[in-house]
């Protein structure tokens, strides 16, 4: 019999100290704003996190942000926090960091919306009057940089440039599981790069894939996801159930 959410959620809480928790931060604990540097954790949200950071012995935030700023955006002790998709934990990422840097100082993107993450960097579109006209405009960017030897990954009104290692979410999350010993996960995502966190953990006899979803989401978050709510208020709710 396959498990409801429900049950699957009560069984985390019914005991936490067997259970991970693992957290996107934009359009998850933070809402999705126009201009990233504007991101922030409602009071109420942090609130939740330094609870349950003290009732489970493993809760990570895992973003595409660097690891420093996701730290002083949440101000939570406690939790660990994993930055640029997973990369901060890949020793071989950090000799691309002055490549990656080069690579986004000289696109032809208006400076303002050019984020450097330092081992990426994000080519943002999300206030451009004619998206469609940026997107071909950033395929075009895309395809010169996976020409210099860099991948390239589309996300939420952004184009993200990265060093080709076989590192993301999902590695982040595994290593992590792998060092806690823990064998039941929650993961919650908004975007293309949470699918790798979803897929590390479903052959976990217990695990609660949480999709907060919009229309800007891939469809596949949806389809993958044993709970699916529709805003980070929502998400919070389910929270206060850990």
């Amino acid at each position: 019999m396959v498990a409801t959410a429900d049950a699957l959620v009560e069984r985390l809480a019914s005991a936490p100290e067997h259970a991970g928790l693992f957290l996107d931060f934009d359009g998850v604990l933070a809402p999705i704003v126009a201009r990233p540097e504007d991101a922030a954790v409602p009071p109420e949200t942090r609130a939740e996190l330094e609870r349950l950071a003290g009732r489970y012995p493993l809760v990570a935030v895992v973003s595409g942000r660097p690891g420093a700023d996701v730290r002083a955006r949440v101000g939570v002790d406690g939790i660990v926090y994993v930055g640029t998709h997973g990369l901060e934990l890949d020793p071989e990422a950090e000799a691309w960091r002055a490549r990656i840097h080069a690579f986004g100082e000289t696109a032809p993107w208006p400076a303002e919306q050019v984020e450097d993450k330092g081992l990426t960097v994000a080519f943002h579109y999300r206030d451009r009057a004619d998206e469609s006209a940026a997107v071909k405009e950033l395929e075009a960017l895309a395809a010169r940089a996976r020409g210099e030897g860099f991948a390239t990954r589309f996300g939420r009104k952004v184009l993200e440039v990265l060093p080709p290692l076989d590192s993301n979410k999902g590695t982040a999350v595994r290593r992590l599981l792998d060092e806690s010993g823990l064998r039941r996960v929650l993961v919650a995502g908004d975007d293309t790069t949470d699918l790798d966190a979803f897929r590390a953990v479903e052959e976990l006899d217990c695990h609660v894939r949480v999709a907060v979803a919009s229309a800007e989401a891939p469809a596949l978050l949806r389809e993958r996801a044993e709970i699916v709510v529709e805003s980070t208020a929502e998400f919070l709710e389910l929270l206060r159930r850990l």
